[in-house]
């Protein structure tokens, strides 16, 4: 009986040392373990950022372009950069600069020192039609942003606002100029930038129908040379984009705000 006993405890260890030889052969023949997928989504999510930062840093500087869409990657950081605070911050510094240089000028008693701005994503914001196309990154609709600005519903971006009206009344005429259709938007434009509180303006500036087709850089250097040719002397030239702010008659001093949403030749 004892003998039994011992027979059968060694075919008991046996088969323990057999299914652990099993199971270590089974493990080393499986491929090693692959990163989470949370944090392979964290790594590429951290890329991402840091091209869109790259990206966006280089439209400000003018090194991109021209350029049609925001590319798909960027979307969050431009997403972030717009909804997130950060955007409105650099728009406020941007225009804490202006005032510093605008105060630091001698009017004349003549009523001509003038200064310039442009009026879509200048004056007044199209963040909320941007925001349901992907921040730029969908292809551009004339259509949809012409039905958008019919609704004349802009609202003004606040640290420009309060530049504009700082401005007016330290004495400066202030001109806004805009590639917005005179016909078609004309009414609609003038309605939405009072509705916003900008009031006072010397005069608003539409394009009309012998600019079209012509590039905002060459209708806008146009526009200034002729506020010019009235006497005007241009102090500053505040827009979004490049072609706000190239050509000619520029002006003393150009202020580039942020727009990595879109690009205007």
């Amino acid at each position: 009986m004892l003998q039994r006993a011992v027979e059968g405890l060694t075919w008991f260890v046996t088969k323990i040392l057999n299914m652990e030889v099993l199971v270590k052969k089974h493990s080393t023949s499986l491929p090693p373990p692959s990163p989470s997928s949370s944090l392979s989504s964290e790594t590429k999510d951290d890329d991402d950022n840091a091209y869109g930062l790259s990206w966006r840093l280089a439209v400000e500087a003018n090194n991109v372009g021209p350029w049609r869409t925001v590319p798909a990657r960027c979307y969050k950081h431009v997403q972030s950069y717009i909804m997130g605070g950060q955007y409105q911050n650099d728009v406020q510094l941007i225009a804490d600069q202006i005032l510093a240089y605008a105060f630091h000028i001698p009017l004349s008693s003549d009523g001509f020192d003038a200064w310039v701005f442009d009026v879509d994503d200048t004056c007044i914001s199209n963040i909320n039609f941007y925001k349901a196309h992907r921040f730029g990154c969908d292809p551009f609709d004339s259509g949809k942003f012409n039905e958008w600005m019919m609704k004349g519903a802009c609202p003004a971006i606040p640290s420009v606002l309060g530049l504009f009206k700082k401005l007016i009344e330290r004495g400066f005429k202030v001109f806004l100029l805009t590639g917005r259709d005179k016909a078609t938007l004309g009414q609609i434009t003038t309605l939405n930038l009072h509705s916003q509180g900008f009031v006072g303006y010397h005069r608003l500036i539409l394009r009309r129908g012998e600019y079209k087709g012509e590039s905002a850089s060459k209708y806008k250097s146009e526009k200034r040379k002729e506020i010019e040719s009235e006497g005007f002397r241009i102090w500053g030239n505040v827009g979004d984009q490049w072609s706000d702010l190239q050509g000619f008659s520029l002006g003393n001093r150009v202020f580039k705000l942020p727009n990595p949403m879109y690009f205007i030749r």
